[in-house]
């Protein structure tokens, strides 16, 4: 009775590696096939897979019993293709040696997938799954930080951070609580990682060539991007003061104070950019895109419906007096709902003149001649 002791490679591994026309078989020719392959890649796991192949072999017949060793490598361009090669394979080893069974070497989870289709052709007495003792001890942990630690932008993005965490952890445990100083420690981190994670780094070192072409081209973005900045330090300069005699301590009166005093002034911000984005387009394109044109609008809307809210809260909490109009007191209810409506008849003329501005550009043209005048003429 013969066992047959197949090293199996579903990756093509082997093949790759060699160019050796598969299957193999044989203790000299399977002994050969491991020189090569670790010459050629002396890191390859699959070395240690047909050398344990071998041993397994050497171990039966030591033991008294008929055994042959053999390797199978799938080929193809897909996973179906791998495993009807190794199939082919195994069929031929089996005309060859006519085993009664079998022992399935592997050196991973993948190759593993094959067993099915060695146990439909003969029966698998066991399965040796090859895990090299390297890749698992501290060895292996070396020579990952050593490669970790030769890549410039890995240690720029984690260990530059990381350094400088380590040297704020200190000076805050020294002036602050343990709570605070790991808080501290932690939003450091964390503005790192977004850093990094939002490209933020790319987008500041391609600032000044834009801002440097967009100077020599003269858009007039640059400037009101500029007086826009200028507008919303200002509107937080506004809000932080509003917020600053509030003693509350609810969080929510603060945020809403705060709101509540800035949105006009970020909103102002806001559409000036956008005007200044209008400007730059009308004078390149002599339009205007839809987009652009719907953008005040929508500014103007988000900042009606911010501050209502805002206001609608304050009021609430008798932080905001109450609005009068011609002698009446308006109910928070009613100052919200005149605001939200207000932000809605505003994105609606928005759209409207976004439409009719298109409309007409779209006139400008040479209009398409009806078929029915042409046809009359």
């Amino acid at each position: 009775m013969t066992t047959l002791v197949l090293c199996v490679d579903r990756a093509n591994d082997i093949g790759r590696t060699t160019g050796v026309s598969m299957p193999v078989d044989g203790w000299d020719a399977v002994q050969s096939l491991a020189t090569e392959v670790g010459l050629a890649d002396p890191e390859d796991s699959t070395v240690n897979c047909l050398l344990e192949a071998l041993r397994v072999t050497r171990d039966l017949r030591n033991d008294g019993e008929e055994a042959t060793v053999a390797a199978v490598s799938g080929s193809g361009d897909t996973a179906v293709d791998a495993d009807r090669s190794v199939a082919a394979q195994i069929d031929q080893l089996l005309d060859r040696h006519d085993p009664a069974s079998a022992i399935i070497v592997t050196d991973s989870a993948d190759d593993e997938r094959l067993i099915p289709v060695v146990e439909s052709r003969l029966p698998v007495d066991s399965v040796d799954r090859i895990v090299v003792r390297q890749a698992r001890d501290i060895e292996s942990t070396y020579y990952l930080l050593k490669q970790f630690l030769a890549d410039e932008q890995l240690r720029s993005t984690v260990l530059v951070p990381l350094g400088v965490g380590l040297l704020l952890l200190p000076v805050l445990l020294v002036r602050f609580s343990v709570g605070v100083a790991l808080a501290g420690l932690a939003s450091l981190l964390g503005a790192a990682v977004l850093y990094k994670g939002l490209a933020i780094d790319a987008y500041i070192a391609r600032l000044p060539d834009q801002t440097r072409d967009a100077l020599y081209s003269g858009q007039v973005s640059v400037v009101t991007y500029a007086v826009a900045a200028g507008l919303a330090l200002v509107g937080a300069f506004l809000g932080a003061l509003a917020v600053s005699p509030v003693s509350d301590g609810v969080v929510l009166v603060p945020v809403m104070l705060f709101l509540y005093s800035s949105i006009p002034w970020l909103a102002l911000a806001a559409l000036t950019a956008s005007a200044g984005r209008l400007l730059d387009e009308l004078i390149d394109t002599d339009r205007i895109p839809r987009p652009y044109l719907n953008l005040p609008f929508g500014v103007v809307a988000l900042g009606l419906v911010v501050r209502g809210f805002a206001g609608y809260f304050l009021e609430r909490e008798s932080v905001l007096a109450h609005l009068r109009v011609a002698g009446v007191t308006v109910l928070p209810t009613h100052r919200l709902a005149l605001f939200v409506v207000s932000a809605i008849v505003v994105s609606l003329v928005g759209v409207r003149v976004g439409a009719h501005l298109a409309d007409e550009g779209k006139g400008t043209g040479d209009p398409d001649p009806d078929p029915e005048t042409v046809e009359r003429s």
